[in-house]
């Protein structure tokens, strides 16, 4: 497990403690954006890990996005 990992899943808990899913959004955006100079640098490993990071955290937010549509009000 390298740092980056570590720190996906540490934004992650932080993030599902806060129960604000516009920050999942947030947060994809800034991987998506940390990640194209680490593609233009050639470096792969980590750019690729940090476009998943950003579907990851795009997913969650559909999760609670769905979630909210069923809900009755």
């Amino acid at each position: 497990m390298k740092v980056q990992d570590i720190l996906f899943i540490v934004a992650l808990v932080l993030l599902l403690m806060s129960r604000r899913p516009i920050w999942y959004v947030w947060a994809g955006l800034v991987s998506l954006i940390l990640a194209i100079p680490l593609f233009s640098g050639w470096i792969f490993f980590t750019a690729e890990r940090l476009t998943w990071y950003a579907a990851g955290f795009f997913a969650v937010y559909l999760l609670f996005f769905f979630h909210s549509l069923h809900k009755v009000q």
